[in-house]
């Protein structure tokens, strides 16, 4: 029956039939009423849901691996892109910066830190690189210099008897060397429009290309820089023969022929030249073509004197020592020195500045943009008894 006949006998009677079906109606529509308001719950919470997850991805797991600071440090991420990219500076001089190496960045110059993932990565790769680095002392300072305090004698010592006087003994004699730091820049370059795509990772293309220029340009300074506003090399202080040796100098065995080696003998020669305290933590320093060379030698029973690493990352061995191959270290050569052997931890010693600073240059290169990134990084022999050389001469 329909709603209008109902309502048009309302003062009449119904049957049990027509109540129980007017009530199912009623019920019915209530129902629809309830489900419908529960359904649009559902999709409401449903839609909060999907976008919580989707914001924890954005914050987390999603994150790049450069940008995955905490929170504190997104707004100093997010300024630094953006001076990248486009050059605006709003963002950084607004920032708070709490670390004291930050805090000095910004200058009049309009120079500004990379941010602290940046540089994190460029060290990784100077230290993974084959270089002098990676067995020397390195030291992070926040002057212009370094001084290295070396005694090069031990206290005076005498026997006594129980009655007899002690007479004064000699003091020790300390060495003071100072390694300035210099700066080291490179100045990779890229399109605007390459940098207007925003898929363009720019932080990682920045610190790749920053860390390669970097690595070649102070591997090769550790070895043969003149100390003239870079580092100075081992093989820059004056050598001579390790029986006339004196402070200040770097002494040689010589390989007994000119500008080859044919007798392995040599190699322990200038193995047992370095003194006991320096030998347990020596290495043996060539670049590959010297490699080459030595890893033929036997002794006199037709035993190599190279041996490969065991493991995985562990490096080969010369008569017992690692070899780090150094492709600086120069070619064998007429009184070439292109092999040195020594503690480098204690011989030598890489100061540098760990602040790293990138300038934005979008005029000199048009349409590209320039990228000025300098720090600054000195190194020296510290301890002239801790290195050896072989030079490849008769004598």
């Amino acid at each position: 029956m329909a709603k209008s006949e109902i309502e048009a006998r309302a003062g009449e009677d119904m049957s049990p039939a027509e109540e129980l079906k007017t009530a199912m109606g009623e019920f019915v529509r209530e129902f629809k009423t309830f489900s419908h308001d529960i359904h649009q719950r559902f999709e409401q919470q449903d839609d909060r849901m999907t976008k919580l997850d989707r914001k924890t991805m954005m914050t987390g797991a999603a994150r790049p691996a450069l940008d995955a600071a905490t929170h504190h440090e997104a707004p100093h991420q997010k300024a630094f892109a953006a001076y990248l990219r486009t050059g605006d500076d709003d963002g950084l001089r607004g920032l708070d910066l709490e670390a004291k190496a930050m805090s000095t960045a910004v200058a009049a110059d309009g120079g500004y830190l990379v941010a602290p993932q940046i540089a994190d990565t460029i060290k990784s790769v100077l230290n993974g690189g084959q270089s002098l680095r990676s067995v020397a002392q390195v030291v992070e300072v926040n002057a212009t210099s370094y001084d290295v305090l070396i005694d090069q004698a031990d206290v005076g010592a005498g026997w006594a008897s129980e009655l007899s006087s002690s007479s004064e003994t000699d003091s020790p004699q300390v060495e003071r060397i100072t390694i300035p730091v210099h700066e080291l820049s490179a100045m990779p370059r890229a399109s605007q429009r390459l940098l207007d795509d925003t898929a363009f990772d720019l932080e990682a293309w920045l610190a790749g290309s920053i860390a390669a220029k970097f690595a070649r340009t102070e591997a090769a300074a550790f070895i043969g820089g003149n100390g003239s506003e870079k580092p100075t090399g081992i093989l820059s202080h004056p050598i001579v023969e390790d029986s006339i040796w004196n402070w200040g100098e770097i002494g040689y065995v010589a390989s007994g022929a000119d500008g080859d080696l044919t007798d392995p003998d040599k190699l322990i020669d200038l193995v047992y030249a370095l003194g006991a305290q320096y030998r347990a933590n020596a290495t043996f320093v060539m670049n590959s073509k010297t490699v080459s060379l030595v890893r033929k030698m036997k002794d006199s029973d037709g035993r190599f004197l190279w041996s490969d690493g065991m493991g995985a990352g562990e490096p080969a061995r010369l008569l017992g020592h690692p070899v780090l191959v150094c492709e600086d270290m120069p070619d064998i050569a007429s009184g070439s020195a292109s092999i040195a052997f020594g503690d480098f931890r204690a011989g030598y010693t890489v100061v540098e500045r760990p602040d790293l600073r990138v300038l934005r240059d979008p005029f000199s290169a048009k349409p590209h943009v320039l990228f000025y990134a300098s720090k600054r990084v000195g190194g020296d022999v510290s301890d002239f008894a801790a290195i050896k050389v072989m030079k490849f001469s008769a004598s």
